[in-house]
């Protein structure tokens, strides 16, 4: 059951708030044309790069158990100050440059290689850890409890599965989807300042609720 709770975690990873504004910017990345190989080839580098990050970090869950489950609340309250500042950065209270950098990548991708897209991915992770915090710490919850490095390191695997099968899809059908990217890019500011109302929101249930559970 929790490997089916974790693969749908991801998959809601990708919906989130945070996520679904900036995915019409990384998908034109990928997208080369009408070389659907080149493309698929680009978007598999960009998955396994951020799948690499969130497997180590479920070995490390799973390995350290016990230390990661003790501070587990004091990360959630870390997850959900950045949580509350992403979210003031999409709705323009705030502008926090290495959050919009997304905005200036360069769309002459003739030169992408696999190595780059994965480093790419690699990047992703390591700047977008928090904002799924939400998901991702219940993933990692569930490889700290398991006591199996092996079976951390499936549910952190089937986690990234999640979030990187729709990127995947979304990149080879790319074209079959512009309407829906046009849509969220025609409306671009609202759907970031409700998406960044929803973070905030989420930010302060982290907070509260870890506040809670360390003096409960």
């Amino acid at each position: 059951m929790e490997y089916l709770i974790t693969f749908t975690e991801g998959l809601a990873s990708f919906i989130s708030p945070c996520v679904l504004p900036i995915i019409p910017v990384y998908i034109s990345y990928f997208a080369v044309g009408n070389n659907t190989k080149k493309t698929f080839i680009n978007a598999l580098g960009f998955v396994l790069g951020f799948t690499i990050i969130f497997v180590l970090l479920g070995v490390f869950a799973s390995t350290f158990g016990k230390i990661v489950h003790e501070y587990i609340a004091y990360i959630n309250i870390v997850f959900g100050l950045f949580l509350i500042i992403l979210g003031l950065n999409y709705m323009g209270v705030l502008f926090v440059k290495f959050l919009n950098k997304t905005k200036g990548i360069k769309q002459n991708n003739n030169n992408l290689t696999f190595i780059k897209s994965l480093l790419f991915g690699i990047l992703f992770s390591l700047t977008w850890t928090p904002c799924v915090g939400a998901f991702l710490s219940s993933a990692l919850i569930l490889a700290t409890t398991s006591g199996s490095v092996l079976i951390g390191t499936i549910l952190l695997f089937l986690y990234s599965l999640g979030l990187g099968i729709p990127f995947i899809i979304t990149a080879i059908f790319t074209g079959k989807v512009t309407e829906a990217f046009e849509v969220i890019k025609k409306h671009y500011n609202i759907i970031n300042k409700i998406a960044g109302l929803i973070l905030i929101l989420m930010g302060l249930w982290n907070i509260i609720n870890s506040v809670i559970n360390i003096f409960s």
